[in-house]
């Protein structure tokens, strides 16, 4: 067991918590997994607020449930270092960062006119294209290892080229989930690790873990119904991102695809926006469900800007904390069942065929346009692949590749 001496919560520890994620939040670059290990160097070397078994226990946790990965363990973290007023100022922390420095973008992208603007805006979405195949490729070594799982990919990937429902990625997800079940328990049981015996003293009874899930079962059916009943735009918009953070397995790049779908498809933002918002968040620290702010703020209409900014990233962010509250009581027995590992292994197998799709449209369907365009990306995709460049120089190589090449022409 943990020693509660050093890590129960207390309030006035909240200032602490803040003054670290703060500075996390400024200096995290690299993806969920990059932040991952700036907090093992942080909170488990440097301030020892909790030990090595303890974190990878914690990150084990939120890589199982949907949701920002990196965003939930800091959550985690500040909730088991200071309370609720932890677990609120480790996000805020985290968070904000990204969200102001994206909306920043947001408020200047309209004015990027000429070529040195279109030329901007291009190259990012080239970097969209070689961050995107690089998650493609990164997801289906390390989820699609076997024969099964690479079966769930490609048949995803075929259902999603004749669907053409709104709800296309719910039911791919979910027959990946069944899938899993049938197919891989062998392999769910095989990459199993073993299960902590250590008790985590968060400030979490099982009545307030059951209260979590009910609200996260209320925002994910209840808001549907409401729209039903009173169609307001603030209602639609919130909805739309709350259900996109709710069904995301394996955090990250794979919330792109469900945005596209609530975002471009139903005409509140443009496909030019949303892909140079999404290279941008490439250049930003912190997670990256934080683009979810910049779609909110170029909604076409009302609810935007500041408001959309906020009910959008609230939307997004609530389903993932709102799950790790309602596991971490009952985490450990919830790893331990064969069941959920295999229903998991056929999920994320079912997001790469997911992610795949969005590789061809809308990302590289709406910015590669030539033979410089696909160098370009190639070129991006080896240098993030193979020579583990930082995303925020490839970000800059990309946008000045961009200006050169609408100015040349």
């Amino acid at each position: 067991m943990m020693e509660t001496g050093t890590t129960s919560p207390h309030s006035a520890r909240a200032p602490e918590v803040l003054a670290v994620f703060l500075k996390l939040g400024l200096t995290c670059f690299g993806g969920p997994i990059a932040h991952l290990g700036y907090f093992r160097r942080e909170f488990v070397e440097r301030r020892r607020w909790l030990d090595d078994e303890a974190f990878t226990d914690l990150v084990g946790l939120c890589q199982f449930l949907p949701g920002p990965a990196s965003s939930q363990v800091g959550f985690s973290i500040g909730l088991l270092r200071a309370g609720w007023l932890g677990g609120l100022a480790a996000w805020c922390g985290f968070t904000l960062p990204s969200v102001l420095l994206l909306l920043g973008f947001a408020a200047i992208a309209p004015s990027l006119g000429g070529p040195v603007g279109g030329g901007l805006i291009h190259g990012l979405k080239l970097v969209a294209v070689a961050v995107v195949a690089q998650a493609v490729w990164d997801m289906a070594r390390r989820l699609c290892a076997d024969q099964r799982r690479a079966a769930i990919a490609l048949i995803a990937i075929a259902v999603l080229s004749i669907l053409t429902t709104v709800y296309a990625q719910l039911i791919v997800i979910g027959l990946g989930a069944v899938l899993g079940l049938a197919l891989c328990q062998t392999t769910a049981s095989s990459d199993t690790g073993r299960v902590s015996q250590h008790t985590h003293e968060f400030p979490i009874s099982r009545a307030m873990g059951a209260a979590a899930l009910i609200l996260f079962c209320v925002g994910l059916f209840g808001l549907p119904a409401l729209i039903g009943l009173h169609g307001g735009q603030a209602i639609k918009v919130f909805e739309a991102f709350y259900r996109s953070g709710a069904l995301v397995f394996g955090g990250g790049h794979v919330v792109l695809p469900l945005l596209q779908q609530q975002t471009v498809a139903t005409g509140w933002v443009s496909s030019n926006d949303f892909l140079a918002g999404y290279g941008a968040a490439q250049a930003v620290p912190g997670p990256l469900f934080t683009f979810a702010a910049f779609l909110g703020w170029m909604m076409a209409e009302a609810p935007n800007h500041w408001t959309g900014a906020l009910l959008a990233t609230a939307g997004i962010f609530l389903p993932g904390l709102l799950l790790v509250l309602a596991a971490l009581p009952y985490w450990q027995a919830l790893r331990s069942r064969a069941s959920m590992a295999a229903l998991l292994a056929g999920v994320n197998a079912a997001v790469v065929g997911l992610l795949a799709t969005a590789l061809y449209s809308p990302v590289w369907t709406s910015a590669v346009r030539s033979e410089l365009d696909f160098a370009i990306a190639v070129i991006a995709f080896f240098l993030l692949t193979r020579w583990k460049i930082p995303p925020l120089a490839v970000v800059v190589l990309c946008a000045l590749a961009g200006i050169a090449e609408a100015t040349w022409h």
